[in-house]
Formats: structure tokens, C-alpha cells, sequence
């Protein structure tokens, strides 16, 4: 993909599936440490698409924008931004006027406006039930060097439960554990989070020198918070392949098992290298069939 420059460094334009876009400062570095400029940041957006709009299709889009770059003023972004492009689609929920990110032009339109985070919600448009269920494990200190231990033991639980799952890094300091769930089974929200529960005292049971479920971050000393309420209708979390606003311009990315036993680093996951890790992995949590979890739920009501 490349910007066709009109004014230069001011203003290009491009052309994506019958649509013209116009790019404002592409040369605007974004990561300046990574050397990512926006036309560079939108060059790899289009690499991801068929990846990031896999879980941001069909949900409500909460971005965040950092319109000079990763490490200056950001704003979370809900109400879709005016003007809107009539290639755009939008979903309203409880008066808000969410973007529907359900194309490429729609995903570099964002990406001119620098939304570098991708955050859909956990539920598709119109809906109520979740699509997936998802485990946060979130560090009270940065960097955390025990981040990949800790999913390793929530990954152990869950395998006793009979439970298959994919880790992925928040791109940011965390981890989360991703449960691909049966689109015909109906489980609620309310089910999966007594699972999580149950789950996350279970860990703090064993390891308490390791987790909490401490909500707040004053209180957690240096305790990793397993945090098993934010899944659920209305909230968000950083999708699968979103870019992060990080000085490493980390990309959250799906893991193997093997990795996390290796100790991987989360920072090691960035946009100049996700691509050529897609061409060789493939999008690790499509290749993970959905998980039953009528025996758990049997189990957590008696």
C-alpha cells in the first residue's frame, strides 16, 4: 500500500476499495523510536486487517487517539468523529454512536485520525450475549517480570477444568487468557463471570505471594490482578492485533503455550515484526475450536 502525495508532507491521498481517503501528514512520526511515520502505521494496518477485523467486526469500537504520536495527548473516542465518511457505518448503544469497523477503508480512515488502539466490545452489534470469554491478568508494577508465569498458571487451572484456551499479550503490560466459546450454547455473560470467579480465587487460594483479586491498584502492592470482571456487556478490551500506544509499538498477539513456558517477552510483539509472525503462526485463536463449558458450569452451581 502506499500514499500517493499531493502536497507534500501535508496531505496524500489514497484510494482503497472504491473509496478516497484523504491522508493527512503522513509523514508524522507516531512511534518515533520505532521510526513509524502514519503512512507507515497505515501500511501496516492494511497488513492486519484480515486479523484485527476479525474481532472488531460486528462490535462496538472504543479508539484511542494520540494525534502526535504514542507518547503525547491521547483521548478514548466512542461517538463515531465528525465528518463521517459515508463508507462508515455506526451502531448506537445507550446513546453513544459507536464506528462500526467492519472494512479497510473504515480501518485506515481511524488510523489517519491516529487512533492507535483498537478496543471492541465483547458482545456484536444488537446483541447481548458474548461472543468470547476472556480472562485479564493485570500487573500492578511495569515491567513485570512474572507476567508470563502468571498465565502459565491460569492456563494450568483451566487445562484441569478441561478447559483449551490462548494466551495473548494486551500489547501493554498483561496478559489475557482467550476462550473461544460455542456460538449455540447461549452463555451469558453472568455464567462466565461466576466461572471466572471461581478461577481467580481459586489462583489466589495457591498463589498468594502471586495474585489478587484486589480491585483496587493502591491496594494491590505488587501483587498481578486477575481480573475476571471486565468481561462483561458494554466494556471493551484490547483486541487481537490492535496496536498499542507503547514506546515498542507492541501489538497485542496471540501466543503458544511453548512461548509462555519460555518466558517471552510481551515488548517483543510489535508492527514490524507481526506480520512476518502471522505469515508463519496464522491467527493462533482461530485455530482453537470453541470450548464447551457446560461440565464447569454444572459443577460452580451445585
Amino acid at each position: 500500500m502506499a500514499v500517493t502525495t499531493k502536497h507534500k508532507k501535508t496531505k496524500g491521498a489514497l484510494r482503497v476499495d472504491g473509496h478516497e481517503l484523504t491522508i493527512t501528514n503522513p509523514d508524522k512520526p507516531l512511534w518515533p523510536e520505532k521510526g513509524i511515520t502514519k503512512a507507515m502505521y497505515l501500511e501496516k494496518l492494511a497488513q492486519l486487517s484480515p486479523y484485527l477485523l476479525t474481532y472488531c467486526k460486528n462490535r462496538y469500537l472504543t479508539t484511542i487517539r494520540f494525534p502526535h504520536g504514542w507518547n503525547d495527548k491521547s483521548f478514548y473516542q466512542k461517538n463515531a468523529p465528525e465528518p463521517t465518511p459515508d463508507f462508515v457505518k455506526t451502531a448506537v448503544l445507550e446513546s453513544i454512536n459507536y464506528v462500526h469497523l467492519d472494512s479497510l477503508p473504515t480501518l485506515l480512515w481511524l488510523g489517519n485520525l491516529a487512533c492507535l488502539e483498537f478496543h471492541p466490545s465483547f458482545h456484536r452489534i444488537g446483541e447481548t450475549l458474548p461472543v468470547e470469554w476472556l480472562i485479564d491478568i493485570d500487573p500492578s508494577v511495569d515491567p513485570e517480570p512474572r507476567i508470563m508465569e502468571a498465565a502459565e498458571i491460569i492456563g494450568e487451572i483451566l487445562e484441569g477444568m478441561k478447559i483449551k484456551s490462548v494466551p495473548k499479550t494486551s500489547g501493554a503490560t498483561g496478559v489475557q487468557i482467550y476462550v473461544p466459546i460455542p456460538a449455540d450454547r447461549g452463555y451469558t455473560f453472568e455464567e462466565l463471570r461466576g466461572i471466572g470467579q471461581f478461577v481467580a480465587s481459586y489462583a489466589v487460594q495457591k498463589h498468594p505471594k502471586l495474585f489478587t483479586v484486589e480491585r483496587l491498584k493502591k491496594d494491590r502492592g505488587t501483587l498481578i490482578y486477575i481480573d475476571y470482571l471486565q468481561h462483561w456487556y458494554g466494556k471493551t478490551l484490547s483486541a487481537p492485533y490492535t496496536p498499542r500506544a507503547r514506546k515498542d509499538a507492541t501489538v497485542s498477539t496471540p501466543l503458544t503455550w511453548e512461548e509462555v513456558s519460555l518466558r517471552c517477552d510481551p515488548r517483543d510483539f510489535h508492527l514490524l515484526n507481526i506480520i512476518e509472525r502471522l505469515q508463519q503462526k496464522g491467527d493462533l485463536i482461530a485455530q482453537l475450536p470453541p470450548q464447551n463449558l457446560d461440565h464447569v458450569l454444572s459443577f460452580i452451581r451445585k
